[in-house]
């Protein structure tokens, strides 16, 4: 059960007169005892605001329908996929017989304009109806593999960073897994299985292949956009809010999710605004509503293969075929951390060395110790987080000055943390385990030493690589891959006269924001203020056209 007060931000009640203002968005309809308003696996159905009677919610993840939630006078049904576009997880019926006001879904994009306020208590009661029934014991998608295995780890990832509920059932230490491999016939060589929501069985799907299943991808129109972001990441997404917010069609790529290399961080405590910090994943939760709600599209999986650079607009191929024509592009994939160079590393990514560190990879090591390599505040929140869900976590740094790289309530925090110890001058130098990771062997870098440390997990945040291998040779960067913009960006090449805006690339009409950007400051809120910025240069851009 949940407390009264999140009760009352995810089931509120509309009063007569916010129910009078939205009955022009749609139409009165009287629905008979047990008649289905939208059912489980459905897309774009309306959104429904109950007048009298009564909807019951049901939902069936589990194998047999079981009531979740009803919906009294007053009360509206729907959650975040409402927006996003992607089927519904639960089924509402009418207990008795029930009078609806019945909005289409479409027209919840002019609910925001012409109902703010009841916009935002629609909007707190979407993130806080997901958030319980992620809470909750809702099976959701059912997962099943091996902890030992990367592709049962890179399935569970992209599920949550799409917000969809799943369960997952270790293949290991899970006394249901033999009986629900028998139910779905499956051998354990053929895991990981993906149990679509009870609508189809998969077979170590591809990103892909999961995102078709559960709707999460969706058809892109033969339209010209007026913006393409490419990442989304919090440069993307807040360029995606500002697009779309001040009128700009504007679509989203992302290669696996929302979030980028800040979604994988736990716990963000110096983003203005959230004094008790906030997870990377909460915050790009709250973004993807955001800017969907202003009618921003998403389409994720999408790998960019390609630009085509032009001067009316620009041609992006993705890797499955599909092309998209945009007069402006948003470059926003950002960098990955560096891979760990030490012996047998390769062996165990994924399988016990991780490039992020969210709740998905702190499970795998639950009952163990853990090390964290990185002296940036990514690293720094990875070993405060891990500290509280392990069994011990060593943080390690090539320096000897915690706080050269880390910001001081975070270098403070983890230097009084009894659960940390701290390893400054000292480097990974092998890895080692039969199966799974066991053992991190350690050097220091000022005396050669070397010692050894049973270890479940090692968590890398060192460096940062861009992903820019697919951009064309008309967007310059610099000998390491990182683009180029404003002054730096102009080349011989350049076509106008003017001088490039301080957002843009080498090629007028593109630009970049965030890490991928060269000369960029690595934190959230510079991201989101470039993001934000190089909206207002696409309007600068447009009306040159």
């Amino acid at each position: 059960m949940h407390d009264a007060a999140q009760n009352a931000v995810a089931f509120p009640r509309l009063n007569d007169e916010q129910i009078a203002a939205l009955s022009e968005l749609g139409e009165r309809r009287v629905f008979s005892d047990g008649e289905v308003f939208f059912r489980e696996g459905e897309s774009g159905f309306p959104f429904f605001v109950v007048v009298s009677g009564r909807m019951q919610i049901v939902e069936s993840s589990s194998g047999e329908p079981r009531p979740v939630a009803a919906h009294e006078p007053g009360e509206f049904s729907g959650d975040v996929d409402m927006l996003s576009g992607r089927p519904a997880v639960v089924t509402g019926l009418a207990d008795g017989e029930t009078e609806a006001l019945v909005i289409p879904v479409d027209n919840l994009k002019l609910l925001v304009k012409r109902c703010p306020d009841v916009s935002d208590i629609v909007m707190r009661a979407f993130l806080e109806r997901r958030r319980i029934l992620i809470d909750s014991d809702f099976v959701g998608v059912r997962v099943i593999g091996s902890r030992f295995s990367p592709d049962t780890l890179r399935i569970r990832e992209f599920l949550a960073k799409n917000g969809q509920p799943f369960t997952w059932t270790d293949l290991e230490n899970d006394a249901e897994a033999e009986t629900l491999l028998k139910r779905f016939e499956v051998c354990p060589e053929e895991t990981p299985v993906v149990s679509c929501e009870g609508r189809s069985l998969l077979r170590n799907p591809s990103n892909s292949e999961l995102a078709e299943c559960l709707g999460i991808k969706r058809p892109l129109d033969d339209a010209v956009y007026d913006l393409t972001v490419i990442g989304a990441g919090p440069a993307g997404l807040a360029a995606a809010v500002y697009g779309a917010s001040e009128g700009l069609r504007t679509l989203v790529l992302d290669k696996t999710g929302p979030g980028g290399q800040a979604g994988t961080s736990s716990k963000i405590e110096n983003y203005m605004g959230f004094p008790t910090g906030l997870s990377g994943a909460d915050l790009a939760e709250r973004a993807v509503l955001q800017a969907s709600k202003f009618g921003a599209e998403f389409s994720v999986p999408s790998e960019v293969a390609g630009v085509e650079c032009g001067n009316g607009y620009h041609r992006i191929t993705l890797a499955d075929g599909a092309e998209i024509r945009t007069k402006a592009i948003l470059i926003a994939t950002g960098a990955s951390y560096r891979k760990l160079p030490a012996e047998r590393v390769e062996d165990f990514e994924g399988n016990g060395v991780f490039y992020a560190c969210t709740a998905v990879e702190a499970q795998l090591c639950a009952d163990g110790k853990a090390v964290v390599v990185g002296g940036g505040n990514s690293a720094g929140q990875a070993a405060v987080f891990l500290s509280g869900r392990t069994q011990g976590v060593s943080l390690m740094i090539r320096g000897d000055d915690l706080g050269k790289s880390m910001s001081e309530y975070l270098a403070t925090r983890i230097e009084s943390n009894p659960s940390i110890e701290l390893l400054k001058n000292s480097e990974i130098h092998a890895v080692d385990g039969n199966g799974s990771l066991d053992q991190v062997r350690i050097r220091n870098r000022q005396d050669g030493s070397e010692r050894t440390l049973d270890s479940k997990a090692v968590f890398v945040f060192i460096g940062a690589a861009p992903h820019t291998t697919w951009l064309p040779e008309c967007v310059a960067t610099d000998d390491k891959g990182f683009v180029l913009t404003g002054r730096d960006a102009k080349t011989e090449r350049w076509p106008l006269e003017r001088d490039p805006m301080p957002l843009e690339t080498s090629t007028p009409g593109i630009f970049a924001a965030g890490d991928v950007r060269w000369n960029s400051v690595k934190r959230v809120a510079s991201a989101v203020g470039e993001g934000s910025m190089t909206v207002h240069l696409v309007h600068r851009y447009l009306a040159e056209k």
